[in-house]
């Protein structure tokens, strides 16, 4: 008897083929979502100047407490400089501290009368208080963001404070996701009873275009052998990545696998030790096409795609950071003694902020209808008896 890959051993040999999709250049206002492909680093000192922090005053510390206002210091316009004794100049957020002035006073802590300013009763501030220091978050030429990282709303606003107006991005790859089989029909069909809708291309298209790989084609092949060859080669001409679902099995009508090597797709595994998902196969095509055949059920489907296939398309963007983490089972979990069990959960918090996983298990791995009930699964290493409440475990979102 052959023995199965383990999900360790079936992960690196799929992450070993990720490679890099290339870069492109994108405008920064289209690269929300995108994975950064280039080092950023400080244009300037940020702040670039002693910058002010509250409305108010701005006066030389020492020189009383009942001042005479000189003039403004706006925001947006070069620093003025304040003449000696008790004087000040009123100040904006974010303006320039004037030369000579080494505090700030809120005007909500301030008496005026005219131009003549005084501190409220009883107040006494502090030297230097609400002052951004020149050059306090970062100096000039400070790594600021690395490669592999996800633009996110802070991120873009780093890309655009430095000046970047476009930014070199991971490459999105193309994709063609294909469901095989005679029983399929489209989702607004009419349907028999020894039919079922397609679903699987749309719970995959979800799970890639939420992560951002929205280069998608979905197109469906029948279980004939000729036929199939056919679809596969116009297929593995058009894209980066062929994602199938169904005939990857032992059945008679499986005919996947046979179809690829006539391709000249190379195989690189078939079978993993997991439930659901055992019949996985992945392989790599003439032109380095990375090629997954997926079960057709589609809870199997669906772990595998986000236990496979993304970790695959994030790592051929150069993503440096998993998707995944720890929790800790709510409820006690049967194991399967030789295969990793992907096990659906709700991911709730408890009173401590701790991240707990509470079971859903599909009656087969055919059964999605309350799929969606759930957060993603934990995965469960092989072994005998229950994995107790409390215990941890790795949950994979969807």
């Amino acid at each position: 008897m052959v023995e199965l890959l383990s999900v360790a051993q079936a992960v690196d040999l799929v992450l070993g083929y990720a490679g890099h999709f290339g870069t492109e250049q994108v405008p920064l206002a289209e690269a929300s979502g995108r994975i950064l492909q280039q080092t950023i680093s400080a244009e300037r000192a940020q702040p670039p100047y002693d910058r002010v922090m509250m409305d108010g005053i701005a006066y030389r510390y020492g020189t009383g407490s009942v001042l005479e206002c000189r003039g403004v210091q706006r925001a947006g316009v070069p620093g003025q400089e304040l003449a000696e004794g008790a004087v000040c100049l009123d100040v904006m957020t974010g303006a320039v501290l004037p030369q000579g002035a080494d505090t700030v006073v809120p005007v909500e802590r301030l008496l005026r009368n005219g131009k003549q300013v005084q501190f409220e009763e009883g107040y006494t501030p502090e030297k230097g208080q609400f002052i951004h220091r020149k050059g306090s978050d970062c100096a000039a030429g400070h790594e600021l963001l690395s490669r592999g990282l996800r633009l996110n709303g802070p991120a873009l606003a780093v890309l655009a404070g430095n000046g970047h107006a476009t930014v070199e991005v991971a490459a999105r790859p193309s994709i063609g996701i294909i469901a095989t089989g005679d029983e399929l029909v489209d989702v607004d069909a009419s349907v028999r009873d020894w039919e079922i809708r397609r679903s699987n291309e749309y719970a995959l298209t979800g799970a890639l275009v939420s992560r951002g790989f929205t280069c998608l084609e979905r197109s469906v092949v029948p279980d004939d052998l000729a036929r199939t060859i056919l679809a596969l080669e116009k297929q593995l001409a058009r894209h980066d990545v062929l994602v199938l679902s169904g005939g990857v099995s032992m059945g008679q009508f499986d005919h996947v696998p046979k179809a690829l090597m006539k391709l000249g797709v190379e195989r690189v595994f078939h079978k993993v030790a997991q439930r659901p998902g055992k019949p996985l196969w992945f392989g790599v095509g003439p032109e380095g096409q990375r090629v997954f055949g997926l079960p057709g059920n589609p809870v199997s489907a669906t772990c595998c795609a986000t236990r496979y296939v993304i970790p695959m398309l994030l790592a051929g963007q150069g993503v440096v950071r998993p998707e995944t983490y720890s929790v800790q089972l709510a409820a006690q979990a049967s194991r399967v003694p030789t295969l990793t069990r992907y096990l659906p959960v709700r991911v709730t918090h408890d009173e401590s902020g701790r991240a707990m996983a509470m079971p859903h298990p599909m009656s087969t791995s055919g059964d999605f209808s309350f799929l969606a009930a759930t957060d993603g699964f934990v995965e469960l290493a092989p072994g005998e008896g229950l994995a107790p409440a409390g215990s941890h475990a790795v949950f994979h979102g969807w």
